[in-house]
């Protein structure tokens, strides 16, 4: 999961790291983020998480909502394969994040990042590194068994919202918010989400909706949509 890009620097256009069936599973535990605990694998709890990645999405792009709005965006994205994020800034609500990059396990879930750390972000590095083509995959807690969490405040993020993200190679990436949505599980737009795109986008995804004792989760996700808008020495 740590091989990094061909060096055309694009993400996207490279074979996929995960075999289909392993990509499936890596995005059937995305969306799973009980409170303090771990991402769990769909298959184990099928009301928790986000839905799989199709997988015809794994062989080719997908037609989304935010392709057609990359038309006209002037900004062009990095090609740096080797990058890698280092803190999330969303100052309106208050975010100043460190990065852990997020991998799959030797069954293929996603390690999400340490539940009891309520300041901590995580980034899919087997996927696009922000700034690069493509949509750039970041999680957060909503809280945690104690406290609340990093993305508390993900929700009440609007249009217009800047992000900022600090790269590893002296460059920050400022993406604008496009859109926030709240999906319920079970209605989840995975092409819409994780389908590739013309140009530097971002996600942030965390839960939302309301907490469901029964199954120990919550009912929804809570979606940020951005895109590239600027880069600055960092």
């Amino acid at each position: 999961m740590g091989n990094h890009a061909p060096a055309n620097g694009d993400p996207s256009s490279s074979p996929d790291p995960l075999g289909r069936q392993r990509r499936n599973v890596l995005f059937a535990a995305v969306g799973a983020c009980l409170l303090g605990l771990f991402m769990i694998h769909r298959a184990a709890d099928p009301t928790a998480g986000l839905p799989p990645l199709p997988n015809s999405m794994a062989a080719q792009a997908s037609p989304s909502a935010s392709t057609s709005a990359a038309a006209g965006r002037t900004v062009p994205a990095l090609a740096v394969p080797d990058a890698r994020p280092t803190r999330l800034s969303i100052p309106s609500i208050g975010v100043n994040a460190p990065f852990t990059g997020l991998d799959v396990d030797s069954t293929g879930v996603l390690n999400p990042p340490p539940p009891d750390n309520t300041n901590l972000v995580g980034w899919y590095q087997g996927g696009t590194v922000p700034g690069n083509r493509g949509p750039a995959i970041v999680l957060g807690h909503v809280d945690t068994k104690s406290a609340r969490g990093v993305f508390w405040g993900l929700s009440s993020v609007t249009p217009g919202t800047t992000v900022d993200i600090a790269r590893d190679d002296g460059v920050t990436a400022s993406f604008t918010v496009d859109s926030v949505n709240v999906f319920a599980k079970d209605q989840f737009p995975d092409d819409r989400v994780y389908g590739k795109t013309p140009d530097a986008q971002l996600r942030l995804i965390t839960c939302g909706g309301a907490y469901d004792r029964k199954h120990g989760d919550y009912t929804a996700n809570v979606v940020v949509f951005a895109h590239l808008t600027g880069l600055r020495e960092s």
